[in-house]
C-alpha cells in the first residue's frame, strides 16, 4: 500500500520537473523577443527595474517594436524621449537581470 504512495509521489515530482523545464524555456523566448523588439542589444543602453516597470534606455526609439512588446504581455508602455518604461509585472526584475548579463 505504501508503494503506491510513493509512485504518485514520484510521478507528481516528475509532471513538476517538467512543468518547470517548459516555464524556463518559454523565459528565455520571451527575453529574446523583448532584446529583439527593443532594437537588439547594441541599442539597449541601460536598463532597470522597479517593482512591475521595465526602464529601459535605448538609443534609437524608431526601432523598437511598441506592438511586439505589449504582445509578450507588457500592460503598457510610455516613451519620454530614449527612454521606455514597460509595465511588465512581477517578471521585470528576472528580465532586468537577464539583460544585463547579456551586455
Amino acid at each position: 500500500m505504501y508503494w503506491q504512495y510513493a509512485l504518485i509521489i514520484v510521478i507528481l515530482l516528475l509532471i513538476s520537473i517538467i512543468v518547470i523545464k517548459i516555464n524556463r524555456k518559454d523565459f528565455s523566448i520571451k527575453i529574446n523577443r523583448l532584446i529583439e523588439y527593443l532594437g537588439g542589444k547594441d541599442n539597449i543602453t541601460s536598463v532597470e527595474s522597479n517593482m512591475s516597470r521595465l526602464k529601459v534606455i535605448v538609443k534609437d526609439t524608431s526601432i523598437v517594436n511598441k506592438d511586439g512588446i505589449q504582445k509578450l504581455g507588457a500592460k503598457g508602455i510610455v516613451e519620454i524621449d530614449n527612454q521606455l518604461k514597460i509595465i511588465l509585472g512581477p517578471d521585470s526584475k528576472v528580465l532586468k537581470k537577464y539583460i544585463k548579463d547579456l551586455k
